[in-house]
């Protein structure tokens, strides 16, 4: 299903803005605040807009963008139309203006669709800015659904899974998990477990599991080398926590795997 992307960028402005569509906006706006305040007006609603801030505008709502005089303001904004677009949007539930979280891989996807939109037209790869966008779109819709009350976990818990998710493999700490989600340890580890079912630490060693075998599958690495590369510390620790959950060492796992 082909999708096309008119524009995508990034805006500061600090001498005020106003733009309005009050015939209707051509086509879908991404908008999501990174800085500073606007206010927006959609469907005749006047919302004051803050960081992680995402708005969605759909083609033909009235829609109107105020930065007043001496207010900062910055903005990433994507326009864009299509048939996968027009799917993806009546299945979404997100409602137009959405609270996300902002993280790196999120701007990351943003800025590499900026960068392939600058590329002259006849090198652009079009049929990558449309996988990009899809991540994008798919990426901003879990970010939504994340802070919602319907979500299956609860928003400061959805942020511990994935602050566990992303540095699994490193040595943190509780204190670091707690941090991320804006609670006390007691308090963090209490609303893990209850909701999760697990420990952090266990959420943790599965993560390290999985990619441990991965690792033993398809690299060389010794199991040493494994167990530190997947955040274990060391190998009696990695061959404890391993056989506690497969029943068998990580050696033995290998090798039957190899046969």
């Amino acid at each position: 299903m082909k999708t096309n992307i008119f524009f995508c960028g990034y805006s500061y402005h600090t001498n005020g803005y106003h733009s309005q569509h009050k015939s209707g906006y051509p086509a879908y706006l991404f908008r999501l605040q990174t800085e500073g305040l606007s206010e927006v007006v959609v469907k005749g609603r006047k919302v004051e807009i803050k960081k992680g801030d995402l708005l969605i505008i759909e083609p033909g709502d009235h829609y109107e963008l105020l930065v007043k005089e001496g207010q900062n303001c910055g903005d990433y904004h994507l326009g864009c139309e299509g048939s996968w677009i027009d799917t993806w949007w009546r299945s979404s539930d997100i409602d137009n203006i959405s609270k996300i979280e902002i993280d790196d891989k999120l701007l990351t996807l943003w800025r590499q669709i900026m960068m392939e939109k600058r590329r002259p037209s006849s090198i652009q790869n079009e049929e990558l800015t449309g996988y990009l966008l899809r991540a994008l779109c798919l990426y901003l819709k879990r970010a939504a659904n994340e802070t919602i009350p319907s979500f299956i976990y609860p928003y400061s818990v959805s942020r511990m899974m994935r602050y566990i998710e992303e540095h699994a493999t490193t040595a943190f700490k509780l204190e670091d998990v707690a941090r991320h989600a804006g609670l006390s340890v007691s308090r963090s580890v209490h609303l893990f477990k209850c909701h999760v079912g697990k420990t952090i630490i266990e959420y943790a060693h599965e993560i390290r599991l999985s990619v441990a075998i991965e690792r033993m599958k398809y690299t060389t690495m010794t199991l040493e080398q494994i167990a530190e590369d997947c955040g274990f510390g060391s190998y009696p620790y990695f061959h404890r926590v391993f056989h506690k959950k497969y029943g068998v060492a990580p050696g033995v796992y290998r090798r039957l795997d190899m046969e």
